[in-house]
């Protein structure tokens, strides 16, 4: 469950996880824009999942705040060890082009292969938390929907 804002409308510190429906439900629906972004969203995921490789997901910025337009979405894909973009083409290449998926999914994406989250993957996703004055906020990790 993806708890309430805290009195500056973040989530509060943490790593939430959630499916990503879980996701659209709370974050996609309040506006027109928010609508936009979480279809946006959704897109990566399928494209990412569909690669076999996806190890963690983590959405981040002002997409999972109270802000009522956000612009974008934030994305870090972890993926696993042996993950090479290169056998991909079209939208799913793209996806692993950080300036390119800016332009092309109007999302800021961040990947990694498992292996090269520096220090321990642990801190590795926790750091995500760090918004730019230093301060902290939550972070969904979207999860696979239960069978």
């Amino acid at each position: 469950m993806i708890p309430e804002f805290n009195d500056i409308g973040d989530l509060p510190i943490g790593i939430h996880s959630a499916t990503l429906r879980e996701v659209i439900e709370r974050f996609g629906k309040d506006s027109a824009q928010r609508q936009i972004v979480a279809q946006r969203l959704e897109r990566i995921y399928h494209l990412v999942l569909q690669t076999g490789h996806l190890s963690r997901l983590l959405v981040f910025g002002s997409f999972v705040t109270s802000k009522v337009e956000p612009n974008d979405v934030d994305v870090v894909i972890i993926m696993d060890d042996d993950f090479v973009a290169d056998p991909f083409s079209g939208d799913t290449r793209l996806l692993f082009d950080h300036a390119v998926s800016q332009a092309h999914f109007g999302a800021s994406i961040f990947w990694v292969r498992q292996f090269a989250a520096l220090g321990d993957p642990k801190t590795f996703v926790e750091d995500w938390q760090i918004k730019r004055d230093g301060t902290r906020r939550g972070i969904v990790e979207v999860i696979p929907e239960a069978i």
